[in-house]
Order: C-alpha cells, then sequence, then structure tokens
C-alpha cells in the first residue's frame, strides 16, 4: 500500500464543537490536506462537508417498539447504546477504511443524548485496526464523564454519589452500566490513545485495560500558524480594547454553569487581584459565553459568546496578559495549549492532565508560603506559568498578582511558553506521530492476514 493510499475514517460526536470534536476535526482537515482519504463520521452533522458523514441511525430504526424500549431502558438509568447506523459505519466511506479512530462515543450533543453502540467495537475491532482516543472518563465508569473523587469506576461502580454528573442518567444503574461496558471491551481489540499520562494511568486501572493491544500518550496539538505570538497593542487596538488594561482571559463553554470550571474560583480570585491592584484596570475576559458585564469588586467581567473562527479566538489570547484557568476536573484542555501557543503565561489549578501542560514556576510569595510547591518546580528561564491546588482563591490571586507586578517575569514565562508549544504541542507533530502508528498497524494487519 502506497502512503497516500492510506484511508482513515474517525469518528466524533459532531464536526464542529469544542473540546474533543476540535481535536477529531483538526486531525480530519490534517490529514485531508496532507493528501490522504480522510473522513469524519458523526452523530450530528453542522457542516456541509462532503467528507463529513453523517450516522445513519434514524434510518436502521425500523418500529415505534424500539423508541417505547428505549424509552423503558432511559428510565431504567440505562446508558443509551441503541444506535444501529453503528454497525453500518465502515460502509459510509466511498471505500473501506484502512483505520478507524475513534474519539468521544457518547452524547448529548446528539439528539436523544448519543450517536454511538458500544456493542459494535468487538465487531469493528475485527474487520479493522481500531484506534480509541479518550478525551475524558466515561468509557471507564457507569455513567460520569469524570468521576472526581469517587473510585468506584475501579470495582464496579453502584450506589453512585452523583447521577447528575454529564451524561446524566435517571437512576441509579451505574453497576449494570459498568458491566456491560465491561463485557464488551472483553471482547474487542483495540489500540488506546489518552493525551495524558494522567487519563493514562485511569486506563491501566480500568474495565479497559484488558482489550488494549497497544497503548500511548499522545498530546493534543494547535495549530502553530493560527496560535502565536503577536503584538499585544496592535491586537487591543483590532478588537477595541484599552491598551492600559491588566486583561486576565478564561475560555469554556458556558463559563459560569460549566460544571467541568471553576468560575466561583475564578471569581473570587480576580475580585482579590482587583483589590489588591487598586490603582491598575482590571479587565477580567469570559470567552465562550454570552452575557452582559458584571462588576467584580473593582475589576470589571466582560462577557464574549463563543468564536467559531479560530484566528478571532486566538487574537484573545493574544490580547491578553494573562490566561487563567481555574477548573474541578479536566483532561488536557486545548484553552491551556493554546494560550501557550500564543506566549500567554498560564496561571491554572492541578487538576487532570494540566501540571502536564504547564510548568509551573517555583514561586514564593510575599506571605513566604510557596504556592503548591508539589507542581511547581521549574526557574524562570523553563517556566511558562504557574499552578494552584483545586479552589484555592488565594492562591491564585496571589500567583496572578505577581506577574502582573513583574513585567520582566512575565513576558519571560510568555517566551517559554511559545516557545514549549513549539516543542510538544506542534499539531503537525501529532499528526506525524498519529499517521506513522497508523502505517504500522496497517501493515501488522496485512501482514496477519496474508
Amino acid at each position: 500500500m502506497g502512503v497516500k493510499q492510506m484511508k482513515i475514517l474517525q469518528v466524533s460526536t459532531a464536526d464542529i464543537a469544542g473540546g474533543a470534536e476540535s481535536v477529531a476535526w483538526r486531525l480530519f482537515e490534517a490529514y485531508r490536506r496532507l493528501g490522504y482519504s480522510s473522513w469524519l463520521a458523526v452523530g450530528v452533522k453542522r457542516t456541509t462537508d462532503h467528507d463529513v458523514l453523517l450516522i445513519p441511525n434514524n434510518k436502521f430504526r425500523t418500529s415505534w417498539w424500539t423508541l417505547f424500549r428505549r424509552w423503558i431502558r432511559r428510565g431504567l438509568g440505562h446508558e443509551d447504546f441503541d444506535f444501529p447506523g453503528t454497525w453500518h459505519i465502515l460502509d459510509l466511506p466511498p471505500r473501506r477504511p484502512d483505520i478507524l479512530h475513534c474519539h468521544n462515543l457518547h452524547g448529548p450533543i446528539a439528539p436523544g443524548g448519543g450517536y454511538f453502540d458500544l456493542q459494535a467495537l468487538p465487531q469493528l475491532s475485527q474487520h479493522v485496526p481500531t484506534v480509541l482516543t479518550l478525551h475524558d472518563c466515561w468509557l471507564l465508569t457507569g455513567h460520569c464523564a469524570h468521576p472526581f473523587n469517587c473510585e468506584r469506576w475501579k470495582t464496579g461502580c453502584g450506589q453512585c454519589p452523583d447521577l447528575s454528573i454529564y451524561p446524566a442518567i435517571r437512576r441509579d444503574a451505574t453497576a449494570y452500566n459498568w458491566q456491560r461496558k465491561r463485557n464488551i471491551y472483553a471482547k474487542s481489540r483495540l489500540y488506546v490513545v489518552t493525551p495524558s499520562k494522567w487519563l493514562m494511568q485511569k486506563v491501566k486501572q480500568s474495565i479497559l485495560a484488558p482489550a488494549i493491544l497497544e497503548a500511548r500518550v499522545i498530546p493534543n496539538g494547535v495549530d502553530l500558524s493560527i496560535f502565536r505570538p503577536a503584538d499585544k497593542q496592535a491586537v487591543r487596538a483590532a478588537l477595541g480594547l484599552p491598551q492600559d488594561a491588566r486583561i486576565l482571559l478564561f475560555s469554556a463553554n458556558g463559563i459560569r454553569r460549566n460544571i467541568w470550571k471553576d468560575y466561583q474560583t475564578l471569581r473570587t480570585a480576580v475580585a482579590l487581584v482587583a483589590d489588591e491592584l487598586k490603582m491598575s484596570n482590571i479587565l477580567f475576559i469570559a470567552l465562550g459565553e454570552d452575557a452582559p458585564p458584571e462588576q467584580i469588586g473593582q475589576a470589571v467581567a466582560q462577557f464574549v459568546p463563543y468564536q467559531k473562527d479560530p484566528v478571532m479566538v486566538a487574537r484573545y489570547y493574544q490580547t491578553a496578559d494573562l490566561y487563567i484557568h481555574a477548573a474541578r476536573a479536566d483532561t488536557f484542555p486545548n484553552t491551556v495549549l493554546e494560550a501557550l501557543a500564543c506566549g500567554t503565561p498560564v496561571v491554572a489549578t492541578a487538576v487532570g492532565g494540566i501540571p502536564e501542560q504547564v510548568k509551573g514556576l517555583r514561586l514564593t510569595p510575599v506571605t513566604g508560603k510557596p504556592i503548591a510547591p508539589e507542581f511547581n518546580a521549574y526557574t524562570p528561564e523553563e517556566a511558562t506559568g504557574i499552578l494552584v491546588r483545586q479552589g484555592d482563591a488565594i492562591a491564585m490571586a496571589e500567583a496572578i498578582i505577581t506577574l502582573l507586578k513583574d513585567k520582566e517575569l512575565r513576558q519571560r514565562l510568555g517566551e517559554n511558553a511559545a516557545r514549549d508549544a513549539r516543542e510538544r504541542f506542534d499539531l503537525d507533530r501529532q499528526v506525524e506521530v498519529y499517521l506513522s502508528w497508523y502505517k504500522d498497524l496497517v501493515l501488522q494487519r496485512l501482514t496477519s492476514e496474508s
């Protein structure tokens, strides 16, 4: 098989959305740009791209009884796997794919809260090498995308402490859902990827482990031709933002209601910063929600709706003095990578894979107490930001204040951030690693079949 003959089918919740969907989309476009046959099968199609293929679940639902049965199962708390189009997914492209690469396999972007039948994984993985990139913990649990401090997912779930965590279920059938997934994985043969070592450690302790033929940690990448440093004053002028303001940026979908993020900690930290730096004009930009401005102590919070154009998104990172990111759970947020690539230092909570993204500055503020020394071990010559413990608004404020007061240090961390992003988080490198692995897997399959 010639290099350019390889045919790649990816599976994702939607073609255009945030987080995991954007990772799949960037890979899909990159493969096609390089000359490969590249398709994206989705539960929800929002573009008119002819290489984006809608999974035809409704086409294969044949009776009212099917709908009634799904309704009953959901009422019992059973996760919905009734998506018959999944079984025909390899027939969607005009030519049979050589590689099937699955991303998030749960909803709720797709109608009804899902779009993919996990029960098809054993058959699909028999027919074609199947790569599975995890962007959260849903495949490991009885229903939730992130279990927070709960560890029941290791032993069988049941007696779930919070059924409302996305994707929510109505009744506690988590033990049933967990066992059902375990039985599916026992018959599957998968190549598993995570963007962070943190998530891979969980995978290796989970019900998914027996299905793994090979596992790799492949960090997400960003398009460095878009997300790159720029002249801050020029970008502020283009966006109509004040030149003299100290701008703090946070980006997420539905910032104030997002259960994975921690808007209250951010809000408290911003208020503390504004109170300390009374003579400064503090502007907090919240990118990802449409809402009127609000006063946070002596700071102003300006909400900016979700931006589809990545060039416009990059401008907000380029205009900020600092990117601040508070989260309760996060796997490997693209927003942190994008900020680093734009040369914007990051102050973030050290949850999930974030400590693998940000090289934390070893810092002892005026209080004399080091900020989270277990996460911050880098010198100013290497550091790209500062990490704080989850929910610690005071430490976050101290870190922000320290960097806002020291322009030279802030600039140095920004330069480090852009350089580190080029070395570790380049989209071209991510694409190259995946393509090289795909080729090995296809050759292995051809050799075993000959």
